[in-house]
C-alpha cells in the first residue's frame, strides 16, 4: 500500500482521511448544534408506558440508561466505525476493557486463543494470568512466523489474536497470512491496531474480524482521556457491547466521548506530521554509533520492511531503538542515562500524544513480563520506546542526539 515517495504517500493518506475525521458518521444534531452536545443525563424520560416497554423490548430506539447507551457516545461510535471502515463500533472505558471485553464477550470457558509472544505486557498478562480464571487459555507463538500458529493450534482454539506492529519491538504480523490461517481453521482474527492507528493500517479491509484500540492514544491524541474501541461487524460488536458495556459496565463517559471525538478531527493532520518525523528519526538513529539497533518499518534494515509496504498505509509514529552499552556500563544503565538526558521528549508512559513520550520498556511497560519472555519477544535491556509527537522534527532530533552524546560522555 505504500508506493513511491513516502512523503507523498503519507500526504495522500492524510488527504484520504481528511473528510472522514471531520464528517464521518455524522447525523442530525439537536438544537442546530455543529458539535455533538455532551449529554450527561444518566437516565432518560419515557413519554408513556408503551414507549418504555418498547425500549426494553428493542422495538423502538428510545434511550433508557447511561450504561445502555448515550447520544454523545453513540455519535463517537459512528465516527470511529467510519474511520476504521467498520459496520459498527462500540466504545469502552479503556483500551484494556476493549481487549478483555472482546475476548470474554465472544468466547466461553474452554476456549483457546493463539497470541503473539511480542505484545503489550498488560494484554499478555490478561491472557497469561487473568483469562485462565474464566476458563480461556492462551498459547503464545512467534507472530512473525505463521508456521508457529499451526504448532499452537488445538481443537479448542477459537481465535488468533494479533498486535501489529507489536509493542514495543514493532515486529509485524502478516495480516493476510493470519486471515488465511484463521479461515482454514474456523477462527476469528482479533487485531490490536493501537500502534498503527487507522492512519497507518486498516485491518478490517484485509479480512480481520474485530479491531480493538486504546482510544486513549492517537485517536484522542491529547493525553487527557482514557477510552477503548471495538470495531467490526454488527453481530460481533453487538455481542461485545452486550457483555462488556451493558453487562459488566465498562462504559465510556459522555465527557470522554466528547474529548475523543474532538481529538479525531485533527487525527489525519497529527498522524501525517508524527509519521514523517518518526521516519526521519529512525534514519538518523540507525546511523548513530551509540545505537545498536533501530526498530521502525520505514528502514530497509527492518526484517519486514517489504511486508509493511504491502499491508500498511504508513510506517507509523512509534520508534524503538536499542542503546549500545557505553564503556564501563551495560546497556540497561546506558539506556537509562539516555532517557534521563532527554529535555524535549517527555519521560512518561502512553503514546499518540501531541508531545513525544519516551519509556524504558524493560523497567516500566514490560516489567510485568517474565524476563525470559521479554528476551524471547526481542525486548532488549537498553531498548527505549519513542512515541513521536508534534514537536519540530529538527528540535526533536537534536534532543535525542544530545542525550546519546551525554550518556556516552558520562561513562
Amino acid at each position: 500500500m505504500i508506493a513511491g515517495n513516502y512523503e507523498h504517500a503519507i500526504r495522500a493518506r492524510a488527504e484520504e482521511l481528511a473528510t472522514v475525521v471531520v464528517h464521518g458518521g455524522d447525523g442530525p444534531l439537536p438544537y442546530g448544534a455543529t458539535d455533538v452536545p455532551i449529554v450527561l443525563s444518566s437516565a432518560f424520560r419515557f413519554d408513556d408506558a408503551a414507549m418504555a416497554a418498547g425500549a426494553f423490548q428493542g422495538t423502538n430506539e428510545a434511550w433508557i440508561y447511561g450504561r445502555w447507551g448515550n447520544p454523545t457516545v453513540e455519535h463517537l461510535e459512528h465516527r470511529l466505525a467510519a474511520l476504521e471502515g467498520a459496520a459498527a463500533a462500540a466504545t469502552t472505558s479503556s483500551g484494556m476493557a476493549a481487549i478483555a471485553g472482546t475476548l470474554l464477550g465472544l468466547f466461553d470457558a474452554g476456549a483457546h486463543v493463539i497470541a503473539p509472544v511480542a505484545m503489550y505486557a498488560e494484554s499478555a498478562r490478561l491472557l497469561r494470568e487473568r483469562l485462565p480464571r474464566h476458563g480461556i487459555t492462551t498459547t503464545f507463538a512467534d507472530a512473525t512466523d505463521p508456521s508457529s500458529w499451526e504448532r499452537a493450534l488445538t481443537s479448542a482454539t477459537r481465535a488468533l489474536y494479533i498486535e501489529t506492529p507489536a509493542n514495543p519491538t514493532l515486529a509485524l504480523t502478516n495480516i493476510a497470512a493470519a486471515v488465511a490461517f484463521a479461515r482454514a481453521h474456523g477462527l476469528l482474527v482479533i487485531a490490536d491496531n493501537t500502534f498503527a492507528t487507522p492512519f497507518a493500517q486498516t485491518p478490517l479491509a484485509l479480512g480481520v474480524d474485530v479491531v480493538v484500540h486504546s482510544a486513549t492514544k492517537a485517536l484522542s491524541g491529547h493525553g487527557d482521556v482514557v477510552g477503548g474501541v471495538v470495531a467490526g461487524s454488527e453481530e460481533l460488536v453487538a455481542r461485545v457491547r452486550e457483555y462488556t458495556v451493558k453487562g459488566i459496565g465498562a462504559v465510556l463517559s459522555p465527557m470522554s466521548a466528547f474529548l475523543i471525538e474532538r481529538g479525531i478531527r485533527t487525527f489525519a493532520l497529527r498522524q501525517e506530521q508524527a509519521n514523517r518525523t518518526a521516519a526521519r528519526l529512525a534514519t538518523t538513529l540507525a546511523q548513530h554509533p551509540a545505537v545498536a539497533r533501530v526498530h521502525h518499518p520505514s528502514l530497509a534494515s527492518h526484517p519486514q520492511h517489504a511486508l509493511a509496504r504491502e499491508q500498511m498505509h504508513a510506517f507509523g509514529s512509534m520508534v524503538a531503538f536499542e542503546v549500545a552499552a557505553a564503556p564501563g556500563a551495560d546497556a540497561l544503565v546506558t539506556g537509562r542515562r539516555v532517557l534521563e538526558n532527554l529535555a524535549l521528549a517527555t519521560h512518561a508512559v502512553s503514546l499518540g500524544d501531541t508531545r513525544t513520550l519516551v519509556v524504558h520498556s524493560a523497567s516500566t511497560t514490560h516489567s510485568t513480563m517474565p524476563a525470559e519472555t521479554r528476551r524471547a519477544a526481542g525486548i532488549a535491556d537498553g531498548l527505549l520506546r519513542l512515541s513521536v509527537g508534534l514537536e519540530g522534527a529538527a528540535d526533536l532530533e537534536r534532543d535525542v542526539l544530545r542525550a546519546l552524546e551525554r550518556a556516552w560522555s558520562a561513562a
